[in-house]
């Protein structure tokens, strides 16, 4: 068919029915009746000497030949609206997909993105983050960001940033219990089995005062549910 002689308004008909599988819905869509949409169908059906619908009792099926067309239709009519969507407002905005390392990401560039949006407001930037292999062209990539030398075959890599790395640290140990050494006693030997608790005190009685020792000998004979060892 001549492009000059393509239905468009029928086109937008059938694909609207064919994505709800309705002339109702499709009608509320388009802001017009459901006999308004089933007329646009029937016209285009006509044109093409081919049903596309089959009209059931509960609603709409396509036809092999609407199921054919279906497809080219919505990713026409798709690819139309995000290039009109680009060029809104009389600046073409342009999409920039960037694969980026989720670590990168989260602790370097995602804070800055507020401001790349203020410098650069006619890009559209799409992140995905993976740590894969650099492959731009496989999963559709216009740029990426990976931790490397950049001696990636295929490839043209520009450095950002050093990026130093450390071995991780542990954790500091909890800070010793606040209060007078009587508490501080009895918490520390809350925590260790009776035996321990034990030594630890046969080890280190005289740093202890008199009530503190007693307090923790009373704790050991108790902690296993029975008498304590004799000190």
């Amino acid at each position: 068919m001549d492009r000059a002689q393509l239905p468009l308004n029928a086109l937008r008909a059938f694909e609207a029915a064919a994505r709800h599988l309705s002339f109702t819905r499709a009608g509320l869509e388009l802001c017009v009746s459901q006999g308004a949409v089933s007329q646009q169908v029937a016209q285009l059906e006509a044109r093409i000497g081919a049903p596309l619908f089959r009209r059931l009792p509960r609603g709409l099926a396509l036809t092999d030949e609407g199921l054919a067309l279906l497809p080219v239709l919505a990713d026409a009519f798709d690819r139309v609206g995000g290039t009109l969507e680009r060029i809104e407002g009389g600046r073409l905005h342009e999409v920039l997909t960037l694969g980026v390392v989720g670590t990168f990401a989260g602790g370097w560039l995602l804070p800055r993105l507020a401001d790349f949006a203020r410098a650069c407001p006619h890009v559209d930037l799409r992140l995905m983050t993976n740590n894969n292999r650099v492959d731009l062209a496989g999963e559709g990539l216009d740029l990426a960001i990976r931790f490397g030398e950049g001696a990636w075959h295929g490839t043209h890599a520009q450095p950002i940033l050093r990026a130093p790395l450390a071995p991780p640290r542990p954790p500091p140990p909890p800070p010793p219990p606040a209060g007078p050494p009587r508490a501080r006693a009895r918490a520390a030997a809350a925590l260790l089995p009776r035996r321990r608790m034990a030594a630890l005190v046969r080890r280190r009685r005289c740093a202890l005062p008199a009530a503190a020792r007693a307090d923790v000998r009373h704790l050991a004979a108790d902690g296993g549910g029975g008498a304590g060892r004799p000190w």
